[in-house]
């Protein structure tokens, strides 16, 4: 289980700075490991929604972000099975702000994970069985058969080894507001990516 954001389509070199190549409606992975480039990449995306124009400098960027009442991020969590290799990508507006939220789980219930594909929970037998798109009675189309099964007793652990990639994603993203020399505004920014995205708050599981 990996927090991802999805790769908008826009002009690298319109963005005050250097950000990682990636085709549009890509996955980044959120995690310790990830570039100056890449986390370079994750603030633009942030900011693409905002009212900030191009030839709009860095601290116009950051400025913006900051003064947004709540920041949200096209994404979720991303299932691999390392075994079989299929994998199950959130649907289409799905965030990474409500990342939390497949702690539902535990208790039976399933969180939102979007639409078109629409990924639904089974749950089967102490597992959960994670469709791609509309549960075991599609049966054709693009996604048919795509799912990921985990015991729902893992789930806990898995959550717990998200935010600690988040947390390290905070340290990569400190480290670049240094690198591009943002000062204060680099400070208020991971507190603000902290906050909207309830990465370092504790962990509230349900009991399984």
């Amino acid at each position: 289980m990996q927090a991802v954001i999805e790769v908008p389509a826009f002009d690298a070199e319109s963005q005050p700075w250097p950000i990682a190549s990636a085709a549009p409606a890509s996955w980044l992975v959120l995690d310790a490991n990830c570039t100056y480039e890449q986390v370079g990449l994750f603030v633009a995306t942030l900011a693409q929604r905002m009212d900030v124009r191009p030839p709009a400098g860095r601290d116009e960027v950051v400025d913006a972000l900051l003064a947004e009442e709540f920041l949200i991020a096209a994404g979720g969590m991303q299932l691999l099975d390392t075994v079989t290799g299929m994998a199950v990508l959130p649907g289409c507006c799905a965030g990474l702000e409500d990342w939390r939220d497949w702690a539902q789980a535990l208790a039976g219930g399933s969180p939102w994970l979007g639409h078109g594909p629409a990924p639904e929970i089974e749950f089967s037998h102490g597992d959960l069985r994670v469709w791609q798109d509309g549960g075991p009675h599609r049966h054709s189309g693009r996604w048919a058969g795509v799912h990921v099964v985990a015991p729902r007793l893992l789930l806990p652990d898995l959550l717990r080894n998200v935010q600690q990639d988040l947390v390290g994603f905070l340290g990569a993203l400190k480290t670049w507001t240094t690198r591009v020399g943002l000062g204060e505004r680099g400070t208020a920014l991971v507190e603000t990516v902290d906050r909207n995205f309830a990465i370092t708050m504790p962990l509230d599981l349900p009991a399984t």
